[in-house]
């Protein structure tokens, strides 16, 4: 038995099959990983845009109540308050110092409710963190 090696295996030209399988091999290895990343990457995408629709969806309900709660705030407190303050001041007098309070009280829902619907917070940040990183990874891969 001969434990020398088969020919060509150290040099020539029979070796050319055996450098190429390895190369496909990783090459092969390779589209399938980046398959793999960018299915992950798309799962992680929709699951944080449909956590971040959750949140625009949650700021939109709160601008609705501000709206809601500044059309009937104004309504009754400027009815029933008006009312009472009547009896201290003039009507008129009593009627806009009521309703300057509570289209204060509205403003602030408002603009609490728009806050929450900025573009910035809606953003899916750990998904970008991720593309960047891999991004990066990819870049130093290919540097080697």
């Amino acid at each position: 038995m001969s434990t020398a090696p088969p020919h060509g295996a150290f040099g020539g030209h029979g070796d050319d099959t055996r450098t190429q399988r390895p190369l496909t091999g990783l090459l092969g290895g390779l589209v399938s990983d980046v398959g793999g990343l960018i299915r992950a990457e798309i799962a992680l995408a929709r699951a944080e845009l449909a956590q971040k629709a959750g949140q625009a969806a949650g700021g939109a309900g709160m601008v609705a109540a501000g709206g809601l709660i500044v059309f009937l705030g104004a309504f009754f407190l400027l009815a029933a308050a008006t009312l009472a303050l009547a009896q201290v001041m003039e009507p008129w007098q009593a009627a806009l110092a009521v309703g300057v309070v509570t289209a204060l009280i509205g403003v602030v829902v408002l603009l609490v409710g728009r806050a929450r619907l900025r573009a910035r917070s809606l953003q899916p940040h750990r998904t970008l963190n991720s593309l960047r990183e891999n991004k990066r990874w990819a870049e130093s891969q290919l540097g080697r």
